[in-house]
């Protein structure tokens, strides 16, 4: 064996290196008028990171939405991106319903609730929109959709318990008091078909709910 040969060998039977952890940190957004994009953005309650500019021709706006460890960044000098070019940029909520009126009260735009007649996972276009949220509110499912003043478009995506695999091994976290109330629920439900198993009352049911809700989160094997 020559010893390119060799190397080629070594090389391919080589472990690959764990990956690096790589986190979502900004998605630019392309707008013709900063200080209206701005006010937009602020109006739905998002957090005003930055606002800088270092002369006429270059500023920088960032705001991140309420929860969100990535942020949306747009201004003056930063994308050569036509404005309102970028679209279907989702945000999950707990509770679509809900999150849906949040907006309307704050006086945006936004579409009725709807789902993908083909799945559980929506098209770019409309044609395959399907009024109403999904059976069941299926996760991932349902969907509700605005747009900024420049026409940026956003999704709003109903998911209460992520599919397996689905979560980083990220610290556990409820969006809100009704998120967590309906975890305690769910776990208080699986808690009571566990006692009837077997046959007698858990002293230890803290731990098992704290030991359910986490596995849940992460889209592990539930305990039973």
């Amino acid at each position: 064996m020559s010893s390119t040969q060799m190397a080629g060998a070594t090389s391919a039977e080589a472990p690959e290196p764990p990956a690096v952890d790589m986190k979502l940190e900004v998605v630019v957004l392309a707008v013709a008028d900063v200080d209206r994009a701005k006010r937009f953005y602020t109006s739905l309650g998002w957090r005003l990171d930055a606002d800088f500019a270092t002369g006429e021709e270059f500023r920088v706006v960032q705001l991140t939405p309420p929860g969100s460890e990535a942020s949306i960044i747009f201004g003056k000098g930063i994308t050569s991106a036509t404005p309102g070019s970028i679209q279907d940029l989702q945000l999950t909520v707990f509770d679509l319903d809900k999150a849906r009126d949040g907006l309307v009260g704050r006086g945006v735009d936004v579409s009725e609730v709807f789902h993908d007649a083909g799945g559980v996972f929506h098209h770019a276009g409309t044609e395959a929109r399907v009024a109403g949220p999904a059976p069941e509110h299926a996760d991932y499912g349902s969907f509700a959709s605005f747009s900024d003043p420049d026409g940026n478009g956003w999704m709003l995506q109903e998911i209460k318990v992520r599919l397996p695999g689905r979560v980083s091994g990220t610290p556990t976290r409820y969006d809100d008091a009704g998120d967590l109330a309906e975890a305690l629920r769910r776990a208080a439900a699986a808690h009571g078909e566990h006692e009837a198993r077997t046959g007698q009352a858990d002293p230890d049911w803290p731990d098992w709910y704290a030991e359910y809700m986490v596995r849940e989160r992460a889209g592990d094997e539930l305990p039973s």
